[in-house]
């Protein structure tokens, strides 16, 4: 088979060459070990992880555990993925026994400006169609899951309020009294549809629903997607399942599935999608994918079931946390390993040269227009300005206790004063450091990051989380803010002030995590400072309560749970060649 260059090639056409030399999926699951009845196919090149039977072997951590984050990225993305594959394969390499876990694609990305999550070069997660096209099936299972309860509400809004009391009991229902007007559930889509944000149901007779206001958020936002990844098994799957609170009632109690009757049901669509999905790479490393993206909108992490069954199955286990430190890698931290028991060896922070020269002033990088000339000239002024950044996120790990090995994600365009400036920074604030160029050169590329990552993986760590679980929530937040974020501290509005009062007399939601919805594209609350901001107050307008996955999710600015396709989206160019059925155009 030719070489592949990914200067000539598109990702979808190098995926597509790769895919000609697969290795058929039982090949994968014989190197792990895994027994007939530990993992099911799905054709010859997917498979499914039997979590149950898996847990019931002895659980003992053995694998080295590394954690891929990044700096506060571009909208085209900095490559976590890219280099979670690439150093898998690099680990590869020096002949480590090594697996990744990553995050399902989103149909939301994938259609819109980034494209699919599966990597990029020859660092990719293959085949790219199934990955990117629904895969085996896990999101829609969530989505589903997510709508039957909004139709289990609904309906019983609409029989409460049609139906007398009488006429209910033959229905073998008992009245709940809920208030329309606090609804804490909507309706979920997989893709980016900023028309369904708001709308009202119920349009019609009385045997069209009740009329209220409602919406969408992108299926990942759901609780539901939450639960999964921080679900430790089916059991505990269906215990946080049923304590979703989808309304409160007119006195203000809350209503949960399992007060609509509708928590069974809701885990019966994801009876499958609480089991990983095995893949590989290009050079054939295996790969676990489960959960989803959106870590600023969401908790953003490959799954908890994943990252458990994977660190006992290799020598290292690569695993991808959503967008920068600052909300991906605070959620692994504070909220993900919580629910693991399990701690990093090695934390990586993904940088690009361009998003370090963004930080530093130059204009800025705007999906779908050609980028200004002087990212792809040498500009040391404007770099080392901007890795400032860099230096944030640097902090940000070392806070929690683990030693950081920044990885410089190769471009063509990068010259050697720009590299050594970067690893001058870098080392300088006591982060390991390497260039790596995984994408033009596959797991050859990586070597010298998979080196450091051993040596990072060696050291003696103390890792600890950021807050107390016992302090008062308002406590917790402001320790984010400022020492994570950089800000200055938190201002609340009323609905937010009242709601943090309200979850901390109760007993059950005063301990639970924060997990902070925030734009991703700055330290504070406005994409539009980049850098390291200083001086500045998050804006906390509302919180949220997922009683279910256990968390309290301040919502910090504009940012939206159901994100809007742009104007030049993604799905413009996918197509099918109708000869042979194989999808190209994914990117």
């Amino acid at each position: 088979m030719p070489k592949l260059d990914p200067m000539q090639l598109k990702d979808w056409e190098i995926a597509e060459a790769a895919e000609q030399r697969m290795r058929p999926i039982e090949s994968i699951a014989g190197e792990l070990g895994l027994a007939a009845d530990e993992w099911s196919a799905y054709g010859r090149f997917l498979g499914k992880l039997e979590t149950a039977q898996l847990l019931r072997r002895p659980w003992r951590k053995r694998a080295g555990y590394v954690d891929v984050t990044a700096i506060t990225p571009t909208p085209l993305g900095e490559g976590k993925t890219t280099t979670t594959v690439g150093l898998v394969q690099g680990l590869g390499r020096l002949g480590k026994q090594a697996m990744g876990a990553v995050r399902q694609p989103s149909g939301g990305p994938t259609f819109n400006i980034k494209g699919s999550a599966a990597g990029g070069g020859l660092a990719q997660v293959i085949p790219l169609a199934p990955l990117s096209l629904g895969l085996t099936g896990d999101i829609d299972a969530i989505t589903n899951a997510n709508n039957l309860a909004m139709v289990a509400l609904t309906a019983r809004i609409q029989h409460e309020n049609n139906y007398d009391d009488a006429r209910l009991a033959k229905s073998f229902l008992k009245r709940i009294d809920i208030d329309p007007e606090r609804i804490q559930l909507r309706w979920a889509m997989d893709f980016c549809a900023q028309a369904l944000r708001n709308i009202e149901i119920g349009i019609g007779g009385k045997m069209d629903g009740f009329q209220m206001p409602s919406g969408f958020y992108i299926t990942v936002a759901s609780e539901v997607m939450a639960i999964l990844a921080m679900s430790t098994d089916l059991k505990d799957l269906r215990r946080r399942i049923a304590g979703i609170i989808v309304a409160y009632t007119k006195s203000g109690r809350a209503v949960t599935t399992a007060d609509l009757e509708v928590d069974g049901a809701m885990t019966a669509w994801l009876t499958r999608a609480v089991n990983p999905t095995l893949m590989q790479t290009i050079e054939g490393q295996p790969m676990l994918v489960h959960a989803g993206p959106f870590a600023n909108i969401a908790i953003g992490q490959s799954s908890v079931i994943a990252d458990r069954l994977g660190v006992t199955m290799c020598d290292y286990l690569v695993t991808e946390s959503g967008f920068a430190a600052d909300i991906g890698y605070e959620k692994f931290w504070n909220i993900k390993c919580r629910c693991s028991g399990l701690k990093p060896d090695a934390v990586v922070i993904v940088a690009t040269i361009r998003a370090l020269k963004s930080h530093g002033g130059a204009p800025p990088v705007k999906a779908s227009q050609p980028l200004d000339p002087v990212y792809a000239t040498e500009n040391l002024e404007i770099l080392e300005r901007g890795c400032a950044n860099l230096l944030a996120h640097i902090e940000i790990v070392k806070r929690s206790g683990i030693s950081p090995v920044v990885c410089l994600n190769s471009f063509h365009t990068d010259t050697r004063s720009e590299v050594e400036t970067v690893r001058r920074m870098a080392e300088s604030a006591g982060a390991r450091f390497a260039s790596s160029d995984h994408w033009l050169r596959g797991g050859e590329g990586a070597m010298e990051l998979a080196e450091r990552v051993v040596e990072a993986c060696n050291d003696e760590t103390r890792f600890e989380f950021l807050s107390d679980l016992k302090a008062p929530l308002t406590s917790r937040i402001d320790d984010i803010v400022t020492q994570v974020y950089g800000g200055a501290g938190v201002s609340y509005s009323d609905l937010a002030r009242a709601e943090i009062k309200r979850l901390e007399l109760d007993p059950q939601t005063a301990d639970l995590p924060i997990c902070m919805a925030k734009t991703q594209y700055s330290l504070s609350h406005d994409p539009k400072l980049p850098g390291r901001p200083t001086g500045w107050t998050l804006p906390v307008r509302d919180v949220l309560l997922y009683q279910g996955a256990g968390l309290v999710v301040p919502v910090a600015g504009d940012i939206k749970l159901m994100p809007g396709t742009a104007s030049n989206a993604a799905f413009r160019q996918i197509d099918v060649d109708t000869d042979t059925g194989r999808v190209k155009g994914l990117f």
